[in-house]
């Protein structure tokens, strides 16, 4: 049985403002915690006028207060800029106020552009990987496992709360599979970002995957950008927006905010334009929703795991939630 999650990246749709990227995040999580998606994550982007979730620790807390049934989480937290010590007690904190409805994503991406880097780490030393370290820091802190023997001896994340929130490792690439299954965490393949090498990143998490106080099995998830409508040459009408949005990312123009549907017909396409157009659609799932349902089933054999995180950037909200809501239909989730 196929379960579905979410990953709202709260984008700011041509026209409109962040504080209504904010509100419909919060309307969507509302939504679709009543039709019976499993998971809903938020994510953490900086110095950008395209998309408005910069915090998304703080979204977490405001989204679970205000939904019952699902897990909310972050897609994710980018580590290299924080103190392990001070995301263990801000989660600590989440866990405490909804026990076994949190779940803590992190990722080693920047999240933004090299100034705003430089600015989350004043002050740190750079050029140095100190990723993983940071990973087995921050299990010591959520699971008390720091000894005598740590930098800071005998530390402990306060405050004192009996459950941990879900660890989750995201990538895009076989190092973060290898992160992820040395240490005994879930695993997320952002599909939406790479399109490529996948598959042969989950089998090695899978196969490899050593139990500890995190897990003891492998949990795995596909990330992967989805647009649904009642009829195809709809659903492409819709995705012809994030189509004209990624394109001009890569171009380099930095992303103003999703174009509407309008703006990205009467955009004049080159041929190579076209041609990463159709590169990028390998990246999304976009169809009808029995379309939808048999491709996501497919990449379900080929992932070998059964939950999938859908992304869906519209320009026209309505669109977007019911896109969620005929993927609902086509997969009978059972609302509450």
């Amino acid at each position: 049985m196929i379960r579905l999650s979410v990953l709202d990246q709260s984008p700011i749709a041509q026209g409109s403002t962040a504080p209504e990227a904010l509100s419909q995040t919060v309307r969507l999580a509302r939504e679709l915690d009543q039709l019976g998606y499993h998971r809903f994550w938020v994510s953490e982007h900086h110095h950008t006028l395209g998309l408005a979730g910069s915090s998304p620790e703080i979204l977490v807390a405001h989204l679970a207060a205000v939904t019952t049934n699902m897990r909310i989480g972050t897609g994710g937290v980018m580590l290299p800029h924080y103190s392990a010590y001070k995301v263990a007690e801000t989660f600590r904190v989440l866990e405490g106020l909804h026990p076994n409805r949190i779940d803590l994503g992190v990722g080693r991406a920047p999240g933004g552009m090299p100034l705003a880097t430089r600015a989350l780490q004043e002050g740190k030393v750079t050029g140095i990987d100190r990723y993983p370290e940071q990973l087995d820091d921050l299990i010591g802190y959520l699971y008390d496992t720091i000894d005598e023997n740590h930098k800071f001896p005998g530390l402990r994340a306060t405050p004192i709360v009996p459950t941990a929130p879900q660890l989750w490792l995201l990538g895009s690439s076989g190092e973060s599979a290898r992160l992820a299954a040395q240490r005994g965490a879930s695993f997320a393949f952002a599909h939406f970002i790479n399109g490529e090498g996948g598959e042969e990143a989950m089998r090695w998490y899978q196969e490899h995957f050593q139990p500890s106080l995190v897990s003891d099995r492998p949990q795995s998830m596909v990330a992967i950008f989805v647009v649904c409508a009642e009829t195809e040459e709809e659903a492409n009408r819709i995705a012809s927006s994030l189509d004209l949005s990624l394109l001009l990312l890569e171009k380099g123009g930095g992303s103003q905010g999703t174009p509407s549907v309008e703006a990205a017909l009467r955009y004049p396409y080159t041929d190579y334009d076209r041609y990463r157009i159709q590169e990028n659609r390998k990246r999304m799932i976009v169809g009808t929703k029995e379309q939808v349902k048999e491709r996501i089933l497919q990449m379900s054999e080929r992932y070998n795991t059964t939950e999938f995180m859908v992304v869906t950037i519209t320009h026209d909200f309505e669109a977007k939630r019911k896109s969620f809501r005929l993927l609902a239909e086509a997969f009978g989730l059972s609302g509450r």
